[in-house]
């Protein structure tokens, strides 16, 4: 078991998903293109330093991230493929990846993996449901907040 995980959504969260055009009717047509172009939300560089600094001081890093509604089961291998390629392409550091059924309970993923949770999620209703540990906002700017985790800050 760890001591600190924080745990990421991906769309809206990190993937600015809601910002690619026709997101929406590509999802429902099968289609992972908006997970294959979205861009962050963040510049990664200063993301990804804070995670790796956070990492060194013994966080582990978890992705939780919601399949597409109603996706079969071919659908959601392809757009699991695409979410990791995206996490490997912006060099997003993690320990470990759930990518789940839409509209699973995220703190069942990582229920035991830590005595102290930290959700970023965008989802308000996800946050309140959280019941591992505290929640970050992810509509407001999270590096600050993810600086704050630092033990030199």
């Amino acid at each position: 078991m760890y001591t600190k995980m924080i745990v990421f959504d991906m769309d809206g969260t990190i993937v600015d998903l809601y910002g690619v055009s026709d997101w929406l009717t590509d999802l429902e047509s099968k289609k992972t293109r908006p997970y294959d172009i979205a861009k962050p939300l963040y510049p990664m560089e200063a993301l990804t330093t804070i995670l790796c600094k956070l990492q060194n001081q013994g966080w582990k890093i978890a992705i939780t991230t919601w399949l597409a509604m109603n996706g079969t089961k071919e659908y959601n291998k392809a757009v699991t493929k695409s979410k990791k390629a995206w996490l490997k392409k912006y060099n997003f550091p993690y320990d470990e990846i759930h990518c789940i059924k839409y509209g699973t309970t995220k703190a069942n993923c990582t229920r035991y993996k830590a005595n102290f949770q930290i959700l970023v999620d965008d989802n308000e209703k996800i946050r309140k449901g959280w019941t591992l540990g505290n929640t970050i906002d992810a509509t407001k700017n999270i590096l600050p907040i993810l600086e704050n985790l630092l033990d030199n800050n």
